[in-house]
């Protein structure tokens, strides 16, 4: 095994574990990469060094929620994207919707979706949301029939290259922040919802008692986006990155 003396020889490994990363590492797993016990500070050192050493190059490394990364910078995404023989996943306008109610009001049932949008909410828009990974069933709301109630994953955060809920952007962003992930991220399989379904279907309800949706409907702006800025409650605590 190649003896470690100097903090270069230990950003050398970093380096290398994450390159080779196929998703985010924590630090927990990190830690595993060497015999001696380090703290914390000495962690951010070496990391935060390693992050000024690609400060001017084609890759950078970042922190997300599930951990650290190594990912192509905006900027020269464009031309990376040349090399992919197939197009990232495009999603409707519906599913873009019901993403972000989601992620700026949850945890939601689906009654409350619809509540929002104020159109049913087919379940193939939650299939593609669940099968991307982005969305996940946190548990039931105690309300008659139990409806499940949706939060956001820490693979949400990760695409959109966030490490917390916080750092969600402002919402008429959203959803040109996930179009920048799609092309950046690798290419899915998701279940493509029926547009018969999701355009100008009236609103069903799914057996939730009324009292227990939400009571306000954010308008649309002049551009058609959702406005939701006015109803999103306070968000939940941020997941820890190192955990």
């Amino acid at each position: 095994m190649l003896p470690l003396y100097k903090p270069e020889d230990y950003k050398r490994v970093l380096e290398t574990a994450l390159l080779v990363a196929s998703e985010p590492l924590p630090l927990s797993e990190l830690k595993k990469l060497f015999d001696q016990e380090f703290d914390d500070d000495t962690w951010r050192t070496l990391l935060d060094d390693l992050r000024r050493d690609w400060a001017t190059r084609g890759a950078e490394l970042v922190q997300l929620a599930s951990g650290w990364r190594f990912q192509t910078r905006p900027e020269y995404q464009s031309y990376i994207d040349r090399l992919k023989n197939d197009k990232p996943p495009k999603y409707s306008r519906a599913v873009m919707e019901t993403l972000a109610i989601i992620a700026y009001r949850q945890p939601v049932t689906r009654g409350d979706i619809e509540d929002v949008r104020g159109v049913a909410v087919s379940p193939n828009i939650l299939k593609t949301l669940e099968g991307r990974g982005w969305i996940d069933a946190v548990g039931h709301r105690d309300a008659p029939g139990r409806p499940a109630l949706y939060a956001t994953t820490r693979r949400f955060l990760d695409d959109l290259g966030l490490r917390s809920l916080t750092e969600l952007p402002p919402l008429t962003e959203i959803e040109r922040v996930m179009d920048l992930g799609q092309a950046a991220i690798p290419e899915a399989s998701p279940v493509r919802e029926p547009e018969a379904e999701e355009s100008g279907a009236e609103h069903a309800g799914s057996g939730q008692a009324p009292e227990q949706r939400s009571a306000q409907q954010p308008a649309e702006s002049a551009d058609g986006q959702l406005d939701l800025a006015e109803s999103q409650p306070e968000r939940p605590p941020a997941p820890d990155p190192q955990a």
